[in-house]
């Protein structure tokens, strides 16, 4: 089996490309931050349930205290719920807001590249390669 069809690889790679369109998508607010009627924008987390319950990870729930695995949201759908104050010229961009998206994304981001990197690290060393 390639490691590109390792389902937690494909997850956590598709995790960071929603954080590269994510970094875009709240780039483009910044810069149109003084454009007359422009909505800032965002995306919705990427869902895995799916790819979960596909995905042959044992993670059977054998107790009814144990935690279901359910989420939300569809891969890279956009956020329009209306949670942005609109000022008179129409313009709904926060910079606090978007530099607070951007930063938390940028971390996000670091974190999944992370655990991407530590769960090749491991496969070359199960394999004798490290």
């Amino acid at each position: 089996m390639p490691i590109s069809d390792i389902p937690i690889l494909s997850m956590l790679r598709t995790r960071m490309q929603w954080h590269q369109e994510r970094q875009r998508v709240l780039a483009e607010n910044v810069a149109n931050a003084d454009t007359p009627n422009y909505h800032a924008r965002d995306l919705e987390p990427p869902n895995f349930e799916n790819a979960l319950q596909t995905a042959s990870l044992g993670l059977d729930r054998t107790n009814p205290g144990h935690i279901d695995s359910t989420g939300t949201g569809s891969q890279f759908a956009e956020d329009n719920k209306p949670h942005y104050e609109v000022r008179p010229r129409g313009n709904s961009v926060s910079h606090e807001d978007e530099m607070l998206k951007l930063a938390g994304n940028q971390m996000d981001y670091d974190a999944v590249t992370s655990l991407y990197t530590h769960s090749l690290a491991l496969i070359k060393t199960a394999i004798g390669k490290a």
